[in-house]
């Protein structure tokens, strides 16, 4: 699967422009969003490649926005990374079963990141 384009899903305008930054760097094209719901809403419009998400976030978190996305019909086919300061293994395991490809703890490491998106 070619990865060009990546939704990043976190609440935190600092993550989204580092992020942002890293990703366009590196040739993709870059949408956000605030929010699981905006993502949730966002991403049938959108169709990305991939989905960064965070967790914790306000209103729908993380875990649910990726549960919701990935049974979706319309929208199971796309890789979700969660992106995330929740590092506990239950956190990675459970993050998974929501429908997470990946699990990446902030602070971000770049290189695993790309490495990550590379292998998909």
């Amino acid at each position: 699967m070619s990865i060009r384009k990546i939704l990043i899903v976190d609440d935190s305008p600092t993550e989204r422009h580092f992020l942002g930054e890293l990703l366009n760097k590196n040739g993709f094209q870059v949408l956000t969003a605030e929010s699981g719901e905006e993502a949730v809403a966002k991403v049938k419009e959108i169709m990305p490649d991939l989905i960064l998400m965070d967790v914790v976030m306000p209103g729908m978190n993380g875990f649910q926005a990726t549960r919701t996305i990935s049974r979706d019909e319309a929208t199971k086919h796309i890789p979700i990374i969660m992106c995330t300061s929740k590092n506990q293994e239950t956190d990675m395991v459970w993050g998974r079963r929501q429908g997470a490809v990946e699990y990446v703890v902030k602070p971000v490491d770049s290189q695993e990141l790309l490495a990550k998106i590379a292998a998909l």
